[in-house]
């Protein structure tokens, strides 16, 4: 079996746009890959949001971000990349981050050059480090990489933000030299933006469609004809999930409506697994006293 890196890879040299939902934790997770999608990416919004209840401004440690990304990866079979932040710390962290996020199983890892603590790419306060502390993080992601950690560099700027379009396509440009895998421009606001970021920029980009921010939200055919590699939807899921929860506990509350609109029971517990379990557990004498 090829390994999850060996897999993007492969992906990735398809001449396609691969739309990628992001996940949050296993179940999400399972849920795109019976949805059909080739790979998800572990998104740091909605991990924050879903495990420590609090925003995406980097309260997270990388303990927890890679506990969550070994829990995620264990329950799929599709390539899973993972958000690394801003490395959580110096260059020496950065190659623990990637290593570790490798040994969890994850096929790629996201490293930005956002100041820590970071912030979600479409919220306002962003700042990014100097141009060589930023080279200093892909240099260091790759050596870990080069070092046999088995996994992609994702390498993201956020520098459009303070400091124009121009500055971030140089820094992704010079992120490529360094022996990035896939670039990242977050937060381009027109279609001629992400026109020349995919006109400039060597590799295979990815675009972060967030519903209601910055990026213009593109057709998928539009995405792939720019030239884009992966459509990434990093609160589609989330947001979905969070509108109806809130709904149906609205309905408990008020005792008007016992009937929201749920998943029959007998999907949810084949979609979460547990005939594969009573299917394997069947073969041991034990099990079945359980």
């Amino acid at each position: 079996m090829p390994s999850p890196a060996e897999t993007l890879r492969a992906l990735l040299a398809l001449d396609k746009l691969h739309v990628m939902p992001c996940c949050f934790d296993a179940l999400s997770a399972k849920l795109i890959e019976q949805g059909g999608f080739d790979l998800t990416f572990m998104s740091g919004f909605a991990t924050s949001a879903s495990r420590i209840g609090q925003p995406d401004l980097g309260l997270m440690s990388y303990a927890e971000v890679l506990d969550q990304a070994r829990n995620i990866t264990e329950s799929l079979t599709i390539p899973l990349i993972a958000d690394g932040d801003t490395g959580y710390g110096n260059a020496m962290n950065v190659r623990r981050t990637v290593s570790g996020l490798a040994r969890a199983g994850a096929a790629a890892v996201m490293i930005e050059d956002q100041v820590a603590p970071k912030r979600c790419g479409h919220t306002p306060g962003k700042a990014v480090v100097g141009r060589e502390e930023a080279f200093d993080r892909i240099r260091a992601a790759v050596d870990a990489r080069e070092a046999g950690a088995d996994i992609l560099i994702l390498a993201r700027t956020d520098a459009r933000h303070e400091h124009g379009l121009g500055e971030a396509i140089d820094r992704a440009a010079r992120y490529k030299e360094l022996g990035a895998d896939i670039l990242f421009v977050e937060a381009p606001k027109t279609v001629a933006e992400m026109q020349e970021i995919c006109r400039e920029l060597p590799g295979p980009k990815m675009a972060n469609i967030v519903e209601g921010g910055e990026t213009p939200e593109l057709s998928h055919k539009e995405l792939r004809d720019i030239g884009y590699a992966i459509a990434a939807y990093p609160l589609t899921l989330m947001a979905s999930a969070m509108k109806a929860m809130v709904k149906t506990l609205d309905q408990l509350r008020s005792d008007q409506d016992r009937t929201p609109d749920l998943m029959d029971f007998k999907e949810l517990r084949q979609r979460i697994g547990f005939n594969d379990y009573y299917e394997v557990s069947a073969q041991y004498e034990t099990s079945k006293r359980s």
